[in-house]
């Protein structure tokens, strides 16, 4: 067995079972991919993908626990890699983190400044997507961390370190009949027709759990994973936008009124999320405590000391209860 032939079958398998695009990804020939992964089945003795003529049609029972070892082992030569690079060189290398529109657009550009001051050979990356592919870009191993208020919560594999709690406003514009309310309500709001996120981005269920909660349907005419795009429709008149409490800018959004909705909706909580068997290179933990001051060395220490289990859990529930609120 060799390391390439789990690298081949890996990669075959994150790409749909298309030989084709995993030999591109790899710079390899697809000839050279199937031969491989022939080799490596003949050797184990059982198949890892049924096949369908010349194409592979799915994986084997025995090739889903097969591909399960073989990411964890490449995982831990990841790590072994990362190892060597920290005491080689602690502050080059690269880190990739998979967020939201409003994380990246309002939450990181302060810690990234930073962050890019304080390590300027890191070679830094960040990846937008819905919170599900968020999260299993981190479990993959195809982002270092994940930034994210939903979804992480569904992947095992995660630690997952609460990093503050937010709240939600109302914006209208300033000639709206609600500009002057000094206390919304949520009766009041579900009269209007709201603009506000997709369900599954930035905590989109808890405002759906308010209104249910009381009996109440939001008259929601539309909907969008970008803050900036739900004040731009405000702006035209569609509705009373719904958003993070982070996303509205006193300086660009002077045209707009902000109603603080914080007594309507629960708190969400924005997590930080990566692989419990992630080696974390001391630049690594910088960008962890610039995004998350309060999880300093000792506790990301402790928290990965007792992940998984009964201790872990209380050490979390110990840090959500001490999180700053926005």
């Amino acid at each position: 067995m060799k390391l390439r032939q789990l690298v081949y079958i890996s990669e075959v398998a994150k790409r749909q079972l298309n030989i084709t695009a995993a030999a591109q990804a790899l710079h390899t020939s697809q000839p050279g991919v199937s031969k491989q992964i022939r080799l490596l089945e003949e050797e184990l003795g059982v198949l890892i993908f049924e096949r369908n003529g010349k194409h592979l049609d799915r994986v084997t029972p025995a090739g889903a626990r097969i591909l399960e070892t073989a990411r964890r082992v490449l995982s831990e030569v990841e790590n072994i890699t990362r190892t060597a690079d920290e005491f080689a060189d602690t502050d080059r290398g690269s880190l990739c983190v998979a967020t939201t529109h409003t994380q990246a657009r309002y939450a990181l550009p302060g810690v990234i400044q930073r962050f890019r001051q304080a390590y300027p050979r890191v070679s830094l990356h960040i990846n937008q997507g819905a919170p599900p592919q968020i999260a299993a870009w981190a479990a993959a191993g195809d982002a270092d961390f994940a930034i994210a208020t939903e979804a992480l919560e569904h992947f095992d594999e995660l630690v997952m370190l609460p990093c503050y709690h937010w709240n939600r406003c109302v914006l209208v514009p300033r000639d709206h009949e609600l500009a002057g309310v000094e206390r919304i309500e949520l009766e009041a709001l579900a009269e209007q027709p709201i603009v506000t996120y997709t369900f599954g981005f930035t905590g989109r269920s808890h405002l759906d759990a308010a209104f249910d909660a009381k009996g109440l349907t939001p008259n929601v005419v539309l909907t969008a994973v970008d803050a900036d795009v739900i004040k731009t429709y405000v702006r035209l008149g569609l509705g009373v936008g719904v958003i993070a409490n982070m996303a509205y800018d006193p300086a660009t959004d002077t045209d707009l009124v902000r109603l603080d909705a914080s007594h309507l909706f629960a708190s969400s909580t924005t997590h930080i999320g990566f692989r419990h068997n992630l080696f974390l290179r001391g630049y690594m933990r910088r960008f962890i405590g610039m995004f998350a001051p309060h999880l300093t060395g000792e506790r990301l220490d402790r928290v990965l000391e007792t992940f998984p289990g009964a201790e872990y859990e209380a050490l979390i529930r110990e840090i959500r209860d001490s999180l700053p609120r926005y």
